[in-house]
């Protein structure tokens, strides 16, 4: 079995190893278990179906939302040369036929289908035709939040899918979703009638992700073009509305952005047109509503600018996905103004039950909350799906522009004892008002003003009790109940603070808006990396694809680092099957060794950490600042600047090194060479210290190229 996995994930999609957890949940497949399986965008979801209905004889039935997503998975599978089809209107009758044909005569291992067409009586009919002849492998139901009524894009048609489980009882069922709270997998379970099931839940967190919060305001426009300008990679702006979406898309356009519009209201031709061309890489940007997300299969967005506000975090958790499917290094933008919730607000009255009213407006309180907060981004993301996250991620605003941390502890238990002595019926505004003083009816209504809490917390603004809610909030330091209410509740660790068991540390100075951002520098590699989009581009158009199917972004770039040169290196490459190999593999080869002929050795890019070091270094930080920071000796931030400076990465010797004693190590440097540190040193004399001289011959090394 260990060996085998191995032998068909290469065999059928050219990859190596499994990603996390894809491996667990394939041998629980092949054994005809009912599973769950709650996976982030990107951490390889389609796999863990796809390659047990490789596995097991019968038919995989997917169930699928969109037509785009089947027509997607479809393309993809048939280029790894696997039998895949799917059925829906997009075809005409005679195509139905013939393709009902191919099942039938078991030449199609995984069928796509909406569930609306599933529960017909006529497909019903078929599938029991398919279940006498060559037998149902699974039912895999994809985006499985769909089913509930908690998810953020319940769709009814999913609840009668039940159906299936009493007529094809011994069939096992795989559902799958990227997100899902403890409520909404729950409901997953009950509603499709799973039975013992196993429920796989990887971490929601997607390292390659940078999460940042700029402020929205009447310059935002300017500040979106300049960033779409300054980035060459595809990307979507998500607005709120369809009248957002149609002006931006209409702006960008305007100056000179490959730019197209998406929402309900356009022609069902154009959207799919419109999807179609960002696709295959015919524009850059998508300007959308929340009508386009689900089934966006694209692999390599490079960003996703929220430039409204989400209605609620689980849906700016599915959104946000978009952007790095491919596990390259991505960027989640939102515009945030405390305006935008008016606007949400409004959509939300409009709901019928005051229950929906209540959970949506709590929702949006989390997204305010995580907009606003001063923690890293991810802790907020990740507590919101149950999911603890220690600290600083290095990959947001919050953690790459570091708040001074102060301990609020007593501040703390001055909180938590107002919760306790309201008898944790109330929410953050109401324990806020206790503990100011306020003259509220509603303190004197319910005797509060009356608790040795009340006015004790006068020396603190609202906004700063805000922030140290939000930061216990985030931290699980005290609790709070999600039927729409928002009450506070006491958790373990909230008694540990208040029996001074526990300390409360929070960021507390004001967020910056500003935030530098490292670009990267352009290597023989990437140039490389162009040229093999290039080439896949124009494959693709010659076979009316779209181009990550032919190769994966992530693909591309391992062959421009190792450069294969003949089929036998090219086929070790991840991503590269016999099937691509004997399609592509020469065309690519060929463009590669053209490549080689031409250039000089690549240039190294920096490590995940010097470039950390970098963008502290831009941010002002000097490195006795960075080495605190990072929990470094100064000599290791040291020798990083050393190396980016060779690099001909945007380091700036001037703040490192005073000018005139550049120019006196400069003059050691061409005097005694720039081999030995100690003969530099003892040339000039100790009043120099290793560390200077490191970073002046760097570029001076740098200069001599």
């Amino acid at each position: 079995m260990v060996q085998s996995l191995e032998q068909a994930l290469k065999q059928f999609f050219g990859y190596d190893r499994f990603r996390p957890g894809q491996r667990q949940i394939i041998e629980q497949a092949i054994k005809n278990k009912d599973l769950l399986v709650i996976m982030p965008t990107g951490g390889g979801k389609s796999l863990c179906y796809q390659l047990p209905a490789l596995l097991k004889p019968g038919l995989t039935v997917v169930v699928s939302p969109l037509i785009a997503l089947m027509q997607d998975q479809v393309d993809s599978l048939v280029d790894n040369g696997i039998g895949a089809t799917f059925l829906n209107s997009s075809i005409d009758w005679q195509e139905m036929r013939s393709r009902q044909e191919q099942i039938i005569n078991g030449k199609i291992k995984l069928l796509y289908i909406a569930p609306e067409r599933l529960l017909t009586s006529r497909f019903i009919e078929f599938l029991d035709r398919i279940a006498r002849k060559i037998g149902i492998a699974t039912f895999a139901v994809d985006e499985a939040h769909c089913v509930s009524e908690w998810g953020h894009d319940f769709r009814p048609e999913y609840r009668q899918m039940i159906q299936l489980r009493r007529r094809y009882r011994k069939v096992p069922t795989i559902a799958l979703t990227a997100t899902a709270t403890k409520r909404v997998r729950q409901d997953i379970i009950e509603q499709l009638g799973l039975k013992n099931a196993i429920v796989h839940i990887s971490s929601f967190d997607r390292p390659n992700l940078y999460y940042e919060i700029r402020p929205k305001n009447n310059r935002s426009y300017q500040v979106l073009l300049n960033y779409i300008r300054n980035n060459q990679k595809a990307g979507i702006v998500y607005c709120l509305s369809r009248r957002s979406v149609d002006e931006i898309a209409f702006k960008l356009q305007k100056d000179g952005i490959k730019a197209l519009p998406y929402h309900a209201g356009m022609e069902e031709a154009d959207r799919t047109s419109h999807q179609n061309r960002f696709l295959r890489d015919d524009v850059q940007i998508m300007v959308a509503t929340v009508a386009f997300g689900m089934g966006i299969n694209k692999p390599d967005v490079g960003f996703v600018l929220h430039y409204d506000l989400p209605s609620n975090l689980e849906r700016y958790y599915q959104e946000s996905g978009r952007a790095g499917r491919d596990g390259e290094p991505a960027q989640c933008i939102l515009f945030y103004s405390a305006g935008d919730t008016r606007k949400i607000d409004y959509f939300i009255e409009q709901k019928e039950d005051p229950q929906e009213q209540r959970i949506a407006k709590q929702q949006l309180n989390r997204v305010v909350d995580y907009a606003e907060g001063l923690e890293c981004r991810r802790t907020v993301l990740l507590s919101y799906f149950g999911e603890k996250f220690a600290g600083n991620c290095g990959r947001c605003d919050n953690c790459l522009n570091p708040k001074p941390i102060e301990d609020w502890t007593i501040e703390a238990q001055k909180f938590l004892s107002c919760v306790a002595r309201c008898k944790e019926k109330f929410g953050i505004v109401h324990i806020i008002d206790v503990l100011r003083g306020s003259k509220k009816k509603k303190v004197f209504q319910y005797g509060h003003h009356l608790l040795s809490t009340y006015g004790i917390g006068k020396d603190k603004t609202i906004a700063q009790w805000k922030v140290l809610a939000r930061a216990l909030l985030n931290q699980n330091l005290v609790g709070e109940t999600t039927d729409g209410y928002r009450v506070l509740k006491l958790n373990k660790a909230s008694w540990e603070i208040l029996r001074k068991q526990r300390e409360v540390h929070i960021a507390v100075n004001k967020r910056s808006d500003s935030q530098s951002l490292v670009d990267a520098y352009v290597s023989e590699t990437e140039i490389l990396f162009d040229r093999l989009k290039s080439l896949r581009k124009y494959i693709a158009d010659r076979n009316s694809v779209a181009p990550y199917i032919i190769f994966a972004d992530s693909t591309l770039k391992l062959m421009a680092r190792s450069k294969p040169q003949n089929p036998e290196e090219m086929g070790r490459i991840s991503g590269v099957n016999q099937y691509k190999l004997e399609q592509y593999g020469d065309r690519f080869i060929s463009e590669i060794r053209d490549f080689c002929a031409t250039q000089k050795p690549p240039v190294p890019l920096p490590t995940h950490s010097q470039t950390i070091t970098l963008q502290f270094h831009q941010q002002g930080l000097n490195p006795q600042e960075i080495a605190k920071q990072r929990g470094f000796f100064p000599t290791t931030v040291y020798t990083h600047l050393s190396e980016l400076i060779e690099m001909k990465q945007p380091v700036n010797l001037d703040r490192l090194v005073e000018k005139e004693r550049q120019k006196i190590i400069l003059d050691a440097i061409k005097k005694n060479g720039s081999e030995s540190l100690k003969t530099i040193r003892e040339h000039i004399g100790k009043s120099y210290s290793y560390d200077e001289i490191k970073l002046v011959r760097a570029w001076w090394k740098r200069e001599q190229e």
